[in-house]
């Protein structure tokens, strides 16, 4: 069934085409098949499979050689991309703040020996086995604005591919820095506003990626292992003399606080109780200036001059229940605010739930739009046909407010304003004649002779090897070792 799309959509209808003219801008080599692939993938009925197939569909005007050519020889401005996505409404969190999440998703390659710059990707319960594997692939790391509330959509901004080389952490922190500088500039931040809330999982050590995040009008909200040993702040030189009157050199570290022993936790700065819908009762405590006691080792074995002390605000989120019916665990959160009140604990938590709508994300342009359904050898490719995914996201989302809801008949009706991504996809063709389409009709042209039949190929490709290329120490006896 076919609906015509809401007539006060007007508004979204006219952001949706100035996206769509500067994402074509932004397609410097190679543009009108690369834009015409982006309409594809929105426009397909069902899941997308393979990208040649989406050569069949009407929207798609030239042939599959074309498809190809255009991915592995066409070209996409990054830098100005960001910079459109950057521009567009962000949302934002209920106390006005812009939420951003950072995750790491995989293109799992396990069978591609041909293709370059593939890393071990961490992967569990793949093929129904219940245990840690790990599969060769490419791994991309993501920035996405998050909304308030519960929903599926989020605004991805950026995607890296992680070489095997890089250090994550300093090419998360380069990431989120050249994004927050791209959304001050393009005026979704002004002075006086509240600190953008960037928030990382378990994967990522909060305390580094706050100091290599310093300068920025940034607050590092992070989950902490729950076997992690921190320390309290230090006492006065004044409460250190009174304790110990016959003197000595002041510690730069506090006791120590460890989060499987609460009887080193003392008493919490803040504590607050909230009753939920899917959670029950959610329990939080704070404890203020904790931070970790750092060594000269593994992250830090470069650093010139004295360990910085990187103090912040400890959470503890406990919960009744899970939704999945899982025992809960404890959650423990470090935030790099300091003197935080009650209220305050509340938004960290929260906001941290939130991050778990990427998941959703991952999973529509994985299982829905097929990014990782490609067999392309090439990582630039990849990259190509990524940032394409992204763009056809994108789309979605500023559609939604214009999409009417095409149902499958055992599927239950959406509230107002509350289709997912995959339903605003199913109308898409509906509303494309609405938008603009920058893209030129293809010249007529014949394909080219290509290898004679029966030939072999006498220029095997070439086969790399898995992981990283680079050995980083882990202490300064074996980083000594290691230089000429």
């Amino acid at each position: 069934m076919s609906l015509p799309p809401d007539p006060g959509s007007g508004e979204a209808f006219a952001t949706a085409s100035r996206f769509r003219e500067d994402l074509f801008d932004s397609l410097t080599a190679r543009g009108d098949e690369l834009f015409e692939l982006a309409d594809a993938l929105l426009c397909a009925d069902g899941p997308v499979r393979a990208p040649v197939d989406l050569t069949l569909v009407a929207e798609h005007r030239r042939g599959h050689g074309a498809m190809y050519d255009a991915l592995n020889s066409g070209n996409v401005d990054v830098p100005r991309l960001r910079q459109v996505l950057a521009g567009l409404p962000m949302p934002r969190a209920a106390d006005g703040r812009l939420v951003l999440a950072v995750d790491i998703s995989h293109w799992l390659r396990p069978d591609a020996a041909t293709s370059p710059e593939r890393l071990f990707c961490h992967v569990y319960g793949r093929n129904g086995r219940s245990s840690d594997q790990f599969v060769p692939g490419w791994r991309y790391s993501f920035v996405a604005a998050l909304e308030s509330g519960r929903t599926s959509w989020c605004q991805l901004l950026d995607a890296v591919r992680l070489g095997p080389a890089d250090d994550v952490a300093e090419v998360t922190a380069a990431q989120v820095r050249r994004v927050v500088t791209d959304l001050i500039e393009m005026g979704r931040w002004h002075v006086g506003d509240r600190d953008i809330l960037v928030v990382f999982d378990a994967g990522y050590d909060a305390p580094r990626m706050a100091h290599l995040l310093a300068g920025l009008p940034v607050e590092v909200l992070g989950r902490m292992r729950a076997d992690r040993v921190m320390r309290r702040p230090a006492p006065s030189r004044k409460e250190y003399y009174l304790a110990h009157p016959r003197g000595g050199h002041p510690p730069r570290h506090g006791k120590e606080f460890r989060f499987a022993r609460p009887d080193t936790w003392g008493e919490p700065d803040a504590a607050t109780a909230q009753v939920t819908d899917r959670y029950g009762t959610a329990r939080a405590m704070a404890w203020d200036r904790i931070h970790p006691r750092l060594t000269t080792r593994s992250a830090w074995i470069d650093h010139i001059g004295e360990l910085p002390v990187i103090e912040g605000t400890l959470i503890r989120l406990e919960v009744d229940r899970l939704p999945g019916g899982n025992d809960p665990l404890p959650l423990w959160l470090w935030s790099s605010k300091t003197g935080m009140r009650t209220v305050d604990v509340d938004v960290r938590w929260q906001a941290f739930l939130r991050r778990f709508d990427l998941e959703h994300t991952f999973r529509m342009i994985k299982q829905t739009l097929g990014w990782t359904r490609p067999k392309l050898r090439s990582p630039r490719a990849g990259d190509h046909w990524t940032w394409l995914i992204i763009a056809a996201h994108t789309q979605l989302r500023l559609l939604r407010q214009a999409a009417a809801d095409l149902r499958r008949p055992w599927e239950k009706p959406a509230g107002p304003r509350r289709l997912t991504p995959a339903r605003v996809r199913r109308g898409f063709r509906n509303l494309r004649p609405h938008l603009a389409c920058p893209a030129r009709a293809p010249k007529p042209s014949k394909p080219g002779p290509g290898r004679p039949l029966g030939s072999k190929n006498r220029r095997p490709a070439t086969r790399y090897d898995v992981g990283k290329t680079m050995k980083r120490p882990e202490s300064i006896t074996e980083r000594n070792l290691l230089r000429p």
